[in-house]
C-alpha cells in the first residue's frame, strides 16, 4: 500500500449496488491507514448516490462504459482524461481483464488487483487470490488495500452510509410518508433470479401482522420490482406504501435509514439497508450467507439450511424452491422488535441462529 501522504488512489468500482456498498470497507481501510491520502472512483455513473454518502470519496469519475462491454475507444479516451490526474496507485475491485484496461492505458505507476483473466501486465501489484484464506468477498476488497503479504483481516470496517437529512425530509413529503410509527420495510427483489426471492405471499403476511400491530410499511425497489410490490400490497389488504420505481436510489437510502427493521432477499438493497442503521432481517435461498453477509452486528440471517442449498443457481434445479417457500413468515415474525417489546433470539428449529456482533456483512 502507498503510504506517501497525499497519495492519489484511483479505485475502480464494481458494476453492482451491494458489492459498491462493500466497497466502502476499502475506502475506509485506505484512510485508516493514510488519512492524507485522496480516493477517486472510477464507477457507473447510477453509483453516484451511494458513493455520495461515503465521506472517505473524495470525487467520482463516470465509467460510461456498460458492465462487460469492450468499447476500446472509450476506454482510451477516459484513460487519456485520468492521466494528467497524477494517480499513485489504482486498485481494480472487478475481476475482469476489461477492467484492469484504463489504469494500465493511464500508465498509473502501481495497479493493484487479483489475478483474475491472466491480468498480467496490466497489473502490476497482482495478488493471487486465495478463497479458503478470503471466503467473504468484504476481505478480498480491504486486502488489496494492505500490503501483498499483509494477513487477512478477521474483522473488515463496516460500511456507514450518511444519510443526506434535507432529502430524506424532502423524499418523505413528497411521498406522503409517516415516521410516526415504527417503520418497517420490504425488500422483495432480487436481479439474480427467483431462487433468492422469498414468496410475496410470505412477505405479505408480515407485513399485514404488523400492520395490525400499528406499524408503517414501506415496500423497496426498482421499476422492475413494481408489479411484485402491488401483489404483495394487494395481499396485504393495500396497507402498504409501494415504493418500488417511484424512488431515486439516494431517496431509497435515505427512506430506508427510517426503519427499524428491514425484511430483505440477498439482494444490494440488503446491503443498502444495513449501512444506513437499518436491523436487517436477511432471507438465504439459493445463496449463502457466509460469502456476502449484511456488513452490520444488526442483522438475523435466515436460512434452512437443507441439503440442497445453497445451490447458487437463478432458478431451483429441483423445481420446489423449499429453500423459501419452508421459510415461514412467523420465522421472520419472531426476530421483528416492537418498542418497548424483548424477544427470545432462539431460533426456531432449522432457521440459522441470529448473526452476532461482529463482520458479518453479498443490483436492487
Amino acid at each position: 500500500m502507498i503510504t506517501t501522504p497525499g497519495s492519489k488512489i484511483l479505485v475502480v468500482g464494481p458494476s453492482w449496488v451491494g458489492d459498491m456498498v462493500m466497497a466502502q470497507s476499502l475506502f475506509m481501510t485506505i484512510k485508516a491507514n493514510n488519512a492524507s491520502s485522496r480516493i477517486q472512483v472510477l464507477a457507473p455513473a447510477w453509483s453516484e448516490p451511494v458513493l455520495q454518502r461515503m465521506p472517505e470519496v473524495d470525487a467520482t469519475i463516470d465509467m460510461p462504459v456498460g458492465h462487460g462491454a469492450l468499447e476500446l475507444s472509450t476506454r482510451r479516451r477516459i484513460a487519456g482524461e485520468i492521466r494528467p490526474l497524477g494517480f499513485d496507485q489504482a486498485i481494480v475491485l472487478p475481476g475482469s481483464l476489461k477492467s484492469a484496461l484504463i489504469p494500465w492505458l493511464a500508465k498509473i505507476p502501481r495497479r493493484s488487483g487479483f489475478l483474475g483473466e491472466q491480468r498480467w501486465g496490466l497489473l502490476n501489484d497482482v495478488r493471487r487470490l486465495d478463497k479458503m484464506r478470503m471466503p467473504q468477498n468484504v476481505q478480498r476488497y480491504v486486502s488489496l488495500g494492505h500490503d501483498r503479504d499483509a494477513p487477512a483481516a478477521d474483522e473488515c470496517p463496516q460500511p456507514q452510509l450518511q444519510v443526506n437529512e434535507a432529502e430524506k425530509s424532502a423524499a418523505l413529503a413528497q411521498f406522503s410518508l409517516n415516521t410516526g410509527k415504527p417503520v418497517l420495510a420490504l425488500c422483495p427483489g432480487a436481479e439474480f433470479g427467483p431462487a433468492k426471492q422469498w414468496p410475496e405471499a410470505h412477505f405479505a403476511e408480515v407485513a399485514k401482522q404488523k400492520l395490525k400491530s400499528g406499524w408503517s410499511v414501506w415496500i423497496f425497489g426498482s421499476d422492475r420490482d413494481l408489479p411484485i410490490g402491488e401483489r404483495i400490497n394487494d395481499l396485504a389488504d393495500g396497507g402498504c406504501v409501494n415504493l418500488c420505481g417511484a424512488t431515486t436510489l439516494g431517496q431509497a437510502i435515505d427512506l430506508i435509514s427510517c426503519a427499524r427493521y428491514t425484511v430483505t432477499n440477498d439482494s444490494g438493497l440488503m446491503h443498502i439497508a444495513a449501512a444506513a442503521g437499518s436491523h436487517v432481517i436477511a432471507i438465504y435461498g439459493s445463496s449463502s450467507d457466509t460469502f456476502t453477509p449484511p456488513l452490520t452486528a444488526r442483522c438475523d440471517r435466515l436460512n434452512l439450511s437443507l441439503d440442497c442449498s445453497p445451490c447458487f443457481k437463478r432458478e431451483c434445479p429441483l423445481g420446489h424452491l423449499n429453500c423459501l417457500n419452508n421459510l415461514l413468515p412467523s420465522m421472520v415474525l419472531e426476530r421483528i422488535v416492537s418498542p418497548g417489546q424483548t424477544v427470545s433470539m432462539d431460533s426456531e428449529s432449522g432457521v440459522a441462529p441470529a448473526a452476532q456482533p461482529g463482520p458479518d456483512q453479498g443490483k436492487l
